[in-house]
């Protein structure tokens, strides 16, 4: 397996079972930035900014994402653990810390269960074990809304303005560059597969409790006041779970607390990693 450049100051692995895109940035200890559902890893930007600082930053786009690769199956909690340790062992990387947003949320637990000899601490941004059935129910039809072509940027970034009301205006932009590419007759529409999200929320399905409660190291976790993905009660039982972690509740937001907030959780990363 070997690492190629493919421009736009990206990366991707060449030769692994799924080859997966991602930027790295800075120097110092491991950091792996995991995006959500239907995003890509540009939404860390700005949150990467600040680490790289001091530290070695690789954001993902995860399988079915972005530049990397988007097979017909294969998209369950485990099969994304497995794209993190082929970033790691590509770049040479014996541990980092994991920290992810939403469906990344998820998958940063997930690692630092199943590779907790590579994973020395994570970060769950607005995700717990315990998000309802209808809430996955209506993420399942929000995402499939997504899932259309455009007749321009301008067009998509008025999309994403009311998609996502309270993200900062350069999330928007972001997401409207990397999220996005040309159809043959000139449109623009997702660069994320449909089929590979209808999977994934699918596998949301599967709570992954048991490798959560088995996490040995420590973990930091952020949910938004206003999220309509992790409600109070499922907040609840994360804490009863873990009761030795770090929970904390951010207000003045929603579910996409990196891009509303990304002083904030760069602060809460720093922590983990110990910089």
């Amino acid at each position: 397996m070997t690492v190629v450049d493919i421009g736009d100051g990206l990366s991707r692995t060449r030769g692994a079972a799924v080859d997966v895109a991602f930027r790295v940035r800075g120097s110092g200890p491991a950091v792996v930035l995991l995006h959500g559902t239907s995003a890509n890893h540009a939404v860390w930007e700005p949150v990467g900014d600040v680490l790289a600082e001091n530290a070695t930053v690789v954001a993902l786009d995860q399988r079915g994402h972005g530049r990397s690769d988007k097979p017909a199956t294969g998209y369950r909690g485990e099969d994304f653990v497995s794209d993190v340790e082929t970033v790691l062992d590509a770049l040479g990387i014996e541990r980092a810390v994991v920290a992810g947003h939403s469906l990344g949320g998820r998958n940063a637990w997930l690692a630092a269960a199943r590779l907790p000899d590579r994973v020395s601490g994570a970060v769950v941004v607005d995700y717990t074990p315990y998000v309802e059935p209808a809430v996955l129910d209506e993420l399942d039809v929000r995402v499939a809304r997504g899932f259309r072509s455009f007749a321009d940027r301008a067009e998509v970034e008025q999309y994403l303005r009311d998609r996502y009301a309270a993200i900062l205006p350069g999330s928007i932009s972001r997401r409207a560059l990397w999220g996005y590419g040309p159809t043959e007759d000139g449109r623009l529409e997702p660069l994320a597969s449909p089929r590979a999200m209808t999977q994934l929320i699918e596998g949301f399905r599967t709570p992954y409790d048991e490798e959560f409660r088995s996490v040995r190291v420590p973990m930091t976790h952020l949910r938004g006041r206003g999220s309509a993905i992790v409600s109070e009660a499922a907040w609840a039982r994360a804490m009863i779970d873990r009761p030795d972690d770090l929970f904390v509740v951010v207000d003045d937001t929603d579910h996409y607390i990196p891009e509303e907030r990304p002083a904030l959780v760069a602060a809460e990363i720093t922590s983990v990693l110990g910089i």
